[in-house]
């Protein structure tokens, strides 16, 4: 596997952890989301669960993960009023037996949808009573569980409007509303979130995030966080610069912010000069999060190449993740540490913010 001087020159560092050194450097978590076993036969590698499941389960590697497919509509109401928590709780029951944070995904989203929401012609008061016990229905069954719930993925287009969704085309933006409403009333304590990708860099998307949040706000609904789900492309990653700034608008309004799905695919085969890049795209976020004292944690989308979504989704793209299909590690992984390794301190309750040293 292609080893670049740079990461076997961080080879000393290689037993300090992410999960670990992410929490000296002040962040609450570092994560990885994953399937359940049954999600991950497509990738026809069943040999290799053993050892993935050691290193999802070391908790000095991963503090923290999410179901990747299991809580979305899709699986847990597949017919209307008829729920399914199997998949779900999977991963849930894996981070409560090795003391992991959960961050719950995703609860109102126009994309895996059961077939039924989108076939069904609604009325206004249908569908706003569609939301309500959908959210009140999955939020109940994994109630004390979660860290944080994306409530609503993925609202808006590029321009930062709202996407045409079935919520959307009968309810307008106040399918928001009502997702956040409900899901504070189910479970005050949770931390509730916006999730949506391309959010790393300031511009209309971004715009788009802090108007409904401030929407939020506004109504006196409770919003905790806005979650960027970072899936980058090696070449053109956002800058350190661009996501510095996208965190801290964020967090202008009062909200913490996580790296939610964090990959960077890689046009293959790859090669040293994309495997750089790459590391240099891993290591800019994990700064950004460190410098921004707002960021809680980052999670991975998956870990482990063979199990990514992007191969199925960008042709000719992948290799996106930190452990490669023969569980060698990326150089993005050593970057990653360095960038922690990099960064002290002090306790996110003493009110000081945190020093660090220029790169």
């Amino acid at each position: 596997m292609l080893f670049t001087a740079f990461a076997a020159a961080l080879l000393p560092l290689a037993s300090a952890q992410l999960h670990l050194q992410a929490k000296k450097a002040g962040l609450k978590y570092f994560g990885a989301a994953t399937d359940s076993p049954g999600q991950r036969e497509r990738a026809g590698l069943e040999a290799a669960y053993p050892r993935y499941d050691a290193i999802l389960r070391d908790t000095n590697e991963f503090g923290q993960t999410t179901p990747t497919n299991g809580q979305k509509w899709l699986f847990t109401e597949p017919e209307q009023g008829v729920f399914n928590f199997t998949e779900g709780d999977i991963v849930a029951s894996i981070a409560e037996e090795n003391g992991q944070l959960l961050r719950c995904h995703a609860l109102v989203w126009h994309s895996q949808l059961a077939p039924w929401v989108e076939e069904t012609t609604w009325t206004p008061e249908a569908l706003r009573g569609v939301i309500v016990e959908h959210v009140t229905r999955v939020m109940e069954h994994y109630k004390g569980q979660c860290y944080a719930w994306d409530v609503v993925n993925e609202a808006l287009e590029e321009d930062g409007t709202y996407r045409e969704s079935i919520f959307y085309q009968v309810l307008g933006d106040e399918y928001i509303k009502l997702a956040f409403k409900t899901a504070a009333e189910v479970e005050p304590d949770v931390k509730l979130y916006y999730n949506d990708y391309n959010l790393e860099s300031p511009g209309p998307k971004a715009d788009g995030v802090l108007r409904i949040v401030r929407m939020l706000q506004d109504e006196g609904i409770k919003v905790d966080g806005v979650g960027m789900q970072a899936h980058f492309r090696a070449h053109d990653a956002p800058t350190l610069d661009e996501q510095l700034a996208v965190m801290k608008s964020y967090a202008a309004l009062g909200v913490e912010v996580a790296v939610t799905e964090l990959d960077v695919r890689i046009q293959l085969p790859v090669n040293e000069t994309s495997l750089a890049w790459q590391a240099e795209a891993y290591k800019n976020t994990a700064i950004a999060c460190m410098r921004v004292r707002e960021c809680v944690g980052i999670t991975l989308w998956d870990f482990y190449d063979p199990f990514s979504w992007v191969p199925y989704v960008f042709e000719g793209e992948g290799a996106p993740l930190l452990w490669f299909e023969d569980f060698s590690k990326h150089p993005a992984y050593f970057s990653v540490i360095e960038a922690f390794a990099n960064m002290t301190s002090p306790p996110k309750c003493s009110g000081k913010r945190r020093s660090h040293k220029l790169y």
